[in-house]
């Protein structure tokens, strides 16, 4: 499942409701006309956003509103070799292309029927470009079928689909077999001496689909208009079967053809609209274009960029293309003009800067969900009870307002208190959706489509950085003929466009959502002990990795330690710590690691564990009475401990009392330390409001 199937359009409304119809001339949701913002140029809007920030929606969207108002095509650009075949989607739902002759196919099903317009250039030459090898029947039938959608949508031939795609690649075949047979295929290997046998075929496979179109459809407009193209050497050759071979060729060939191709897309729209249609602002065509990160989106992108920019356009189009790509503007784009979505409200901003193809481009990154549009999300229509007050507040800070996040968990809050569960802050992730799957189950399955890499990140994910995600993935045996490289987590992130390029210092999950959902399915899913594998085992060869470093590791093996729940040992050592040491300059070292140790993720709970949360308890002095054998230094560590460990939880609400245990806990301890007693007296007065403003607690001196 796609992440935008359930990502909200809140917010979207400047992108859908504003920069589209000053693009296209119509409204967003009335059958009227808008004025148009720009004439003649046009740039190529580029939405950008993370996985599940609803980049598909934005675009399924319009192609909900728009569609039969004007000419359009929505195709989404999928990975090379996925085996996409192609289809007429039925739903309304996007058609799908893995190259560039695909992609250029769909935009042809979609826009020609709305064009009124056979494409008679691009046409023939898609079909000249796309054949297929010798003996090849399922690559054949694939391509059969490609040609056959084109010629039933450019009204060239009519009838059932799948009749049409046998017939095409029968008599394509019995040419193939008419041009073995009569001795053509000997000639052409003398003539070709050298060449490879496979080379020969697709060149034959090309000539005979080529000869088939051209005895029943006569592609003279297309032949004259490709031959101008091609460099005085190739006078008195056909031109489509050699813009077929030069496409087959690779290299300078292929980027010659596909120029050609993209140029031939342009000149046949420039061409459906006559005089009287641009008099009557007849609107131009859209072209919703999703995953555009992909090859063929990257293709298609680069080369109408590049035939934009150039000084003296051949044919004037206008047509308006939406596109998506997953992460952020790449930094080569640097002509790019970048809007935020409140700045297009009432003007693009956009303006040609320079010839450089990026000059063309408006990139609109999608913007995180406010509080203000999570509300309304956790409005249920018939409340069987109210809503805890902090609940939007505490999806917002867990999520950051990541839109498919947001309405995963609002809809699991919904439904839980439907069925009469109190639901807490601190248990959203605790959560299951409508069909009873844990929520962080399925956000990390939108989020990381990958299963092994998710499966190998939710375990690495307890890792403090890089190197001790390395060190654990050579303890858990990652390695191995069935397993990819340890390191290929952090390079399937960067893929993913979740981070860029990772230090072997910064955490391996930079992001913070992605890293508390994926540390929390770990805590859900920890098995026992005997695969070496359950939480316990992971937190303590973590712990015993960081204490290696000696003091630079300290925060971190007490942090590994408190996550394992022996919270006793985190204790002593920090009190031991602060009965011990007298240099001044140790104070911010104490309370980093006191800080630090504190975001702990809390251990499985039965009956994934045996750790009982009871952390507002101990904090607030309630079981002082379990702990008389220590001094009070250590009893207070200990409260203070517990009650930072609470208010430290990123989706907890920001309890009063808890706050007010960490500044009374700080201050109790800042005079009984001689040289300590500035940094904790500080700190015993900003932490509390930073803990209640659930900002990061500022370390005094820094």
């Amino acid at each position: 499942m796609r992440s935008s199937d359930t990502s909200p359009l809140h917010g979207r409304d400047p992108l859908l409701r504003s920069l589209v119809p000053r693009l296209t001339g119509l409204t967003y949701d009335e059958r009227s006309r808008t004025r148009l913002e720009h004439h003649g140029d046009l740039p190529v809007v580029l939405v950008t956003g993370r996985h599940g920030m609803g980049r598909s929606a934005v675009l399924a969207d319009l192609a909900a509103h728009y569609r039969g108002r004007l000419p359009l095509a929505h195709v989404r650009a999928v990975p090379t070799g996925s085996g996409a075949l192609p289809y007429a989607p039925e739903d309304g739902t996007a058609a799908t292309a893995s190259t560039f002759v695909g992609l250029l196919a769909e935009l042809v099903c979609g826009l020609a029927p709305g064009l009124r317009r056979r494409f008679p250039v691009l046409t023939p030459g898609l079909i000249a470009v796309s054949g297929w090898e010798r003996d090849n029947s399922e690559q054949r039938d694939a391509t059969c079928l490609l040609h056959a959608r084109l010629l039933l949508a450019c009204r060239l031939a009519d009838g059932d689909e799948d009749a049409l795609r046998h017939g095409w690649a029968t008599a394509v075949e019995g040419r193939l077999k008419d041009a073995s047979g009569d001795g053509t295929g000997d000639e052409r290997n003398e003539k070709r001496d050298g060449e490879r046998d496979e080379d020969r075929g697709g060149e034959a496979v090309t000539g005979a689909v080529v000869a088939e179109y051209t005895e029943r459809y006569g592609p003279g407009p297309a032949r004259e208009w490709y031959g101008r193209r091609f460099p005085p050497g190739a006078d008195g050759q056909d031109p489509l079967p050699l813009l077929g071979e030069w496409f087959h060729q690779g290299g300078d060939y292929r980027d010659f053809a596909e120029r050609s191709l993209l140029a031939a897309f342009l000149h046949d729209i420039a061409a459906s609209y006559g005089r009287l249609q641009r008099w009557n602002r007849e609107p131009w065509p859209l072209v919703l274009l999703d995953d555009a990160h992909h090859a063929a989106g990257r293709t298609f992108l680069d080369l109408l960029l590049k035939n934009r920019a150039l000084p003296e356009r051949p044919d004037h189009e206008e047509l308006v293309v939406v596109a998506t790509r997953l992460g952020e503007l790449p930094e080569d784009e640097g002509d790019a003009i970048r809007r935020e979505l409140v700045d297009v409200v009432r003007s693009s901003g956009w303006e040609r800067r320079g010839r450089a193809p990026s000059a063309g481009l408006l990139a609109v990154p999608l913007a995180p969900l406010s509080r203000d549009d999570i509300l309304p999300l956790l409005v249920p229509k018939r409340p069987a009870r109210p809503l805890h007050p902090y609940l939007a507040s505490a999806v917002h800070s867990l999520t950051g307002g990541h839109p498919a996040a947001t309405t995963v968990l609002c809809a699991a809050v919904l439904d839980a208190t439907g069925r009469g569960v109190v639901v807490e802050p601190r248990g959203l992730l605790e959560l299951t959706t409508k069909e009873g799957r844990a929520v962080t189950e399925v956000l990390l399955e939108r989020l990381l489509p990958d299963r092994r890499q998710r499966d190998r990140l939710t375990l690495l994910s307890l890792a403090r950085d890089s190197t001790a995600a390395e060190a654990l993935a050579a303890h858990l045996r990652f390695q191995g003929p069935d397993q990819l490289p340890a390191n290929s987590a952090t390079d399937y992130l960067e893929d993913q466009r979740w981070q860029r390029l990772t230090s072997p210092d910064e955490p391996l999950v930079a992001d913070m959502l992605l890293q508390t959902l994926l540390v929390h399915e770990a805590r859900r899913t920890s098995r026992g002990v005997e695969d070496g594998r359950g939480w316990q085992e992971i937190h303590r060869f973590l712990r015993i990795h960081h204490a290696q470093r000696g003091e630079s590791g300290e925060a971190d093996a007490l942090r590994h330690t408190l996550a394992a729940g022996n919270a006793e040992t985190v204790v002593a050592a920090l009190a031991e710590e602060f009965q011990s040491e007298q240099d001044e300059q140790a104070a911010a070292h104490w309370v980093l690691c006191l800080r630090y140790a504190a975001t702990a993720p809390t251990p499985p709970t039965p009956p994934a564990g045996d750790w009982i949360d009871e952390r507002t308890q101990v904090a607030l002095g309630a079981h002082d009475g379990r702990y008389a054998e220590l001094d009070e230094i250590e009893r207070c560590v200990n409260r203070l401990l517990h009650a930072l460990w609470h208010v430290s939880q990123p989706h907890t609400e920001p309890d009063p009392d808890m706050c007010k245990a960490v500044g009374e806990e700080l201050a109790f301890l800042s005079p009984r330390h001689r040289s300590w007693h500035a940094v904790l007296g500080q700190a015993a007065r900003s932490w509390p409001v930073a803990a209640r403003k659930k900002r990061p607690l500022p370390i005094p001196g820094e």
